[in-house]
């Protein structure tokens, strides 16, 4: 399954921007947020808990999210990010180099015949 490990890869080192991408629609929580990405992935791609807890933990301490306490009027209390103004920035600079870098890709896979 190498291919599947490289895509995971590819994604693994996009999850702060995949996740600023989330919250860039509103406020949410852990659970709402991994259902969004699954979602958003048409099922290809589920993260993991403990991924989008290191992930926000990182991007709270970076300034980029952060966090506040919901009320309990629907069941358990639970823990809410909100994307920052840096963090959006953060989201435009991370959008764009991973357009730049997709462009590389594309331009260097398109290459036919040329075997060195």
């Amino acid at each position: 399954m190498p291919a599947r490990d490289a895509v995971s890869d590819l994604i693994r080192g996009n999850i702060d921007a995949i996740i600023l991408c989330a919250l860039n629609d509103g406020d949410s929580y852990g659970y709402e947020i991994l259902k969004h990405i699954a979602t958003a992935s048409q099922g290809e791609y589920e993260m993991k808990e403990p991924s989008l807890y290191t992930s926000l933990k990182r991007l709270e301490k970076a300034g980029f999210v952060e966090s506040y306490w919901g009320d309990e009027t629907q069941g358990a209390r639970r823990k809410y990010y909100r994307v920052t103004s840096a963090g959006a920035l953060e989201l435009g600079e991370a959008t764009e180099r991973w357009v730049r870098v997709r462009r590389i890709i594309d331009r260097l896979l398109k290459q036919e015949g040329s075997v060195r």
